[in-house]
C-alpha cells in the first residue's frame, strides 16, 4: 500500500500488562511466531508521495486481539496523526477483545473510538480496509468508523464470531452473511477491493479527500435560453437514453471512488461517490432515475453524503433526477416524510459549499430535499414540481389529460425556475442531452467545477448566511 521504503514505525515497547505467567508465555510465543511485540503496528509512510499515518493488525499475533497495550499503541498513533494533520489509514484483522485481559481489555474500545472520532472532528480523513477476519469489538469500534470503508474479497466480517455463535447456540451461523460481499450488498461497507487494487483505490480517494483543488477549466460561454414548452422538457427528461448520474460520473469526473449505502444495512439506491469535477474535489450525491421512486433508505443515504461532506470539509454536489417518492406502505412505515424533512434541514444548513443540479425529473419531496444549495443549476430540460404533472392534473381536474397544461401553468421548467430565483444558471441542451451526451456532460461538468471554485473562496459564515437569506426570499418578490 505504501511507497517502497517509506514506512517509519511509531511504536515503542508495549506496556507490560501481563502479570499472569501463562499469559506471558502466550505473548512470548506470539512474538516468536510473528517477529512482532504486539498485535498492531503503527507508523507513517507515503502513498504516491503523500504522507499518511497507518494502523495495521497482525492476526497471527493472538488472533489480532486488542488488549490494553495494543489499544494504547493505537490510541497514541491516532492522536499523533491528528496532531500532525495526517490522513489515517486503518487495516484491522482481529478476533476482537483479548480474552486474557477480560473486561479491562473490552473497555479499551471506548478510548480507541474516542480518538478516532476526535480525528474525524478535526476534519481529517479516516479510511478503513477490513481484512480477513475482522470481528467482535474491533469491528464494532474503530473498524466501523471510517469515512470510507472497504474490505478484501471473501473476508469474514461480522460482530459475533461464528465459532462463538456455534458454541453458544449449538448450530452454525448462516452461511454467506458475514462476508465482505454480503455486507457490501447491504450497504454496510463501501466496497470490496482486492489487495492488489488497494493502492490505486487509495490513491484515487486521497486525491479527493486530501489533495488541494486545481484551477477549473474555462466556464462554458453563456447562451440564450430557448422558449421550450414545459411539457417538451418533461418528455425529454423521461427519455431512457438521457444521460444520468452514472454517465455524469463516468464522463464528467475524475478520481472516482464509489461508496455504497447508508452504513445501516440498507443497500444503495442513491449514487454516492468521491470525485473531482475539473480538478475540484467533492462528495457527489445523485438520484438514479432508473431505480424508480425514492424511499426513506435513499434519503438516509443522502444524509450520509451530507455528513461525509461536512466531516471532510468537502463541497457537496447533489444531482436531482427522480420521478418522485415511493408511495408504499414500507415507505410510510420507514419514515419517508421525516427523512425528507431531515434532508431539507441538513442540506440548507450544511457548513460546506453546496451545488445542486436539476439533471432531469425533479418530482416531489425527494427532489426538493436535494435542492437548497448555495448554487442551483438546471439542465435545459430539468424541471421541479410538487408532483409529476399527471399527479397535479389528477388533483385539479380528476384526470391526467391536463398534465401538459398544468406543467406550463405551474412554472416547473428551467426558464421559469431561473426567473423566480430558484435556479442560478441553465446548462444548454442542443436540442436534447440524449442527442449529445458527451458534449452536454462536458458543459455541465465545467459549470459545476467553476461554481465549486467560486464557492470555495467565500468564507463559511458569509456563504451560509447568503444561502439562508436566499430561501427566505423566494416567492416574496412576486
Amino acid at each position: 500500500m505504501l511507497d517502497d521504503g517509506s514506512f517509519v514505525s511509531w511504536d515503542g515497547p508495549p506496556l507490560d500488562v501481563s502479570p499472569d505467567e501463562d499469559y506471558r508465555r502466550e505473548l512470548a510465543e506470539a512474538s516468536a511466531k510473528t517477529g512482532l511485540d504486539e498485535s498492531v503496528l503503527t507508523g507513517e509512510g507515503r502513498v504516491f508521495g503523500r504522507r499518511v499515518a497507518v494502523v495495521v493488525c497482525e492476526f497471527d499475533f493472538l488472533a489480532g486481539s486488542i488488549g490494553v497495550a495494543a489499544a494504547e499503541r493505537i490510541t497514541a498513533a491516532v492522536h499523533r496523526a491528528t496532531a500532525e494533520r495526517l490522513p489515517l489509514l486503518a487495516s484491522p484483522s482481529s478476533g476482537g477483545t483479548r480474552m486474557q485481559e477480560g473486561t479491562v481489555a473490552f473497555l479499551q474500545m471506548v478510548k480507541i473510538a474516542a480518538a478516532v472520532e476526535l480525528h474525524k472532528r478535526a476534519h481529517l480523513p479516516y479510511l478503513v480496509y477490513l481484512r480477513h477476519p475482522t470481528t467482535g469489538g474491533v469491528f464494532a469500534s474503530w473498524g466501523s468508523l471510517g469515512h470510507v470503508t472497504a474490505a478484501e474479497p471473501g473476508a469474514l466480517v461480522g460482530f459475533l464470531g461464528p465459532r462463538v455463535y456455534e458454541q453458544l447456540y449449538g448450530e452454525p451461523f448462516p452461511a454467506g452473511i458475514q462476508t465482505a460481499e454480503n455486507l457490501h450488498r447491504h450497504g454496510v461497507i463501501d466496497g470490496v477491493v482486492p489487495l492488489e487494487s488497494l493502492r490505486a483505490t487509495l490513491d484515487r480517494a486521497l486525491r479527493v479527500v486530501a489533495d488541494a483543488p486545481r484551477l477549473p477549466p474555462p466556464a462554458p460561454a453563456a447562451e440564450p435560453l430557448p422558449d421550450v414548452p414545459a411539457w417538451t422538457s418533461v418528455e425529454a427528461s423521461r427519455r431512457p437514453d438521457r444521460p444520468g448520474i452514472g454517465y455524469l460520473l463516468r464522463h464528467g469526473t475524475t478520481d472516482r471512488v464509489l461508496l455504497s449505502g447508508t452504513e445501516q444495512g440498507e443497500a444503495a439506491t442513491t449514487v454516492l461517490a468521491l470525485a473531482r469535477f475539473g480538478g475540484q474535489p467533492a462528495v457527489v450525491l445523485g438520484q438514479q432515475r432508473v431505480v424508480g421512486m425514492v424511499g426513506p433508505g435513499a434519503l438516509r443515504e443522502a444524509r450520509r453524503g451530507m455528513a461525509l461532506a461536512a466531516g471532510l470539509r468537502l463541497p457537496l454536489v447533489c444531482v436531482i433526477d427522480t420521478a418522485g417518492p415511493a408511495l408504499t406502505v414500507e415507505a410510510e412505515q420507514g419514515g419517508l416524510a421525516a427523512e425528507i424533512a431531515r434532508c431539507l434541514a441538513e442540506l440548507v444548513t450544511l457548513d460546506t459549499p453546496t451545488v445542486s443540479v436539476l439533471l432531469g425529473q425533479g418530482s416531489g419531496g425527494p427532489a426538493l430535499a436535494m435542492v437548497p444549495a448555495d448554487r442551483v443549476l438546471a439542465a435545459l430540460h430539468g424541471w421541479l414540481a410538487p408532483l409529476p404533472p399527471e399527479g397535479a392534473s389528477a388533483i385539479v381536474y380528476r384526470d391526467t389529460a391536463h398534465a401538459a397544461e398544468l406543467a406550463g401553468a405551474q412554472g416547473i421548467r428551467s426558464a421559469d425556475l431561473l426567473r423566480h430565483g430558484i435556479v442560478d444558471a441553465v446548462v444548454g441542451e442542443h436540442p436534447d442531452a440524449a442527442d449529445e451526451p458527451l458534449e452536454f456532460t462536458s458543459r455541465l461538468s465545467a459549470t459545476i467545477a467553476n461554481e465549486l471554485h467560486t464557492l470555495r473562496a467565500i468564507p463559511d459564515d458569509r456563504r451560509l448566511t447568503a444561502r439562508l437569506n436566499r430561501y427566505r426570499r423566494i416567492g416574496l418578490n412576486g
